[in-house]
């Protein structure tokens, strides 16, 4: 790279000018930019953005029209429902898709277990109980979402011999699954599901999909592990789908509200299970994304394909 002033930059074509905004909030992002051959860059002068705000959408719209000439935009979540308006086809767009797939299929498993074995609960009380618990072991796992973390939780859950059902939006087979459909074969399915789990992304289409009508499809031994988003669910509905016996279960590390308040009636459950959406904790996370970052920069340097693209059409 040579600059013949401050405001005009010359790039070698594998040296991309790229922008890290806002500074500050996840500097480790620097290092990563560096690493896939990327130069930073001020906003006037870039031709990628890694974005770190979590909360302005606005802040980036701003920006995109203030520097048009920016043709690459990076958001390093896998759920990107608060900018959604922002998204355009003037642009790439890429998120975080996949880059959390392991760690989060670990947790969703965790929870399975703890909440089939009854771990949970026995991890609660201070005296020798009864026997309680379902083994995971040749049970029928429904898996609402074809992502990363579905594939990742297929892997870890060939050990126990289940027969695994993927609903998703495409009518597409997904690898290594035993059977995969749509989504609208949601009413032939959830009577055969012993778990439950939601990996899927938040659209119009899924928000609320877990209700009353379709919690009553399931087993009463049945389990629910929601690792997606919160608003999948109706929570009320939930509720009363335990409260009821309806389901056995439920282990959730998203809610809807978010946080759960303290005196919500699902911290009382003892069937149900709350971790504070931890699946993918920063520990994890800082790696996994460094690495996705670096790759991207230089596939971005290379002209070639980036990672995690973002259907603008569907919104994620």
């Amino acid at each position: 790279m040579q600059a013949s002033s401050t405001d005009y930059l010359v790039f070698m074509p594998s040296s991309p000018p790229i922008s890290l905004i806002p500074k500050g909030i996840r500097d480790f992002l620097e290092v990563a930019i560096i690493a896939g051959g990327g130069v930073l860059v001020k906003p006037n002068q870039a031709e990628g953005v890694i974005w770190t705000d979590p909360s302005d959408p606005k802040g980036l719209r701003d920006l995109l029209d203030t520097y048009p000439h920016i043709r690459w935009v990076q958001l390093p979540w896998a759920g990107i429902e608060p900018y959604l308006d922002v998204l355009d086809h003037d642009r790439i767009w890429t998120a975080g898709k996949g880059v959390y797939a392991e760690e989060v299929a670990e947790h969703a498993l965790g929870l399975a277990l703890s909440g089939m074995r009854n771990i949970a609960n026995y991890a609660r009380v201070s005296t020798w109980g009864l026997p309680v618990g379902t083994s995971l072991h040749d049970t029928n796992v429904t898996i609402l979402g074809a992502g990363g973390i579905a594939t990742s939780l297929i892997r870890l859950l060939r050990p126990f011999g289940c027969h695994i059902t993927v609903l998703r939006r495409h009518d597409i087979a997904l690898t290594d699954a035993d059977q995969t459909a749509t989504l609208n074969a949601l009413p032939t399915v959830f009577p055969k599901t012993d778990l439950l789990v939601l990996a899927l992304a938040l659209t119009p289409e899924t928000k609320q999909i877990i209700n009353a009508t379709t919690l009553a499809l399931l087993p009463r031994h049945a389990w629910l592990v929601n690792v997606a988003r919160g608003q999948h669910v109706v929570t009320d509905d939930l509720v009363d789908a335990i409260n009821s016996g309806t389901i056995a279960g439920a282990a959730l590390d998203v809610t809807d509200p978010e946080p759960l308040p303290d005196n919500h009636p699902l911290w009382s459950l003892p069937q149900c299970i709350i971790t504070p959406h931890i699946a993918n904790t920063p520990e994890m996370a800082i790696p996994v994304l460094a690495k996705r970052v670096t790759e991207n920069v230089r596939r971005f340097g290379a002209n070639e394909e980036l990672i995690g693209i973002v259907d603008v059409q569907a919104g994620y």
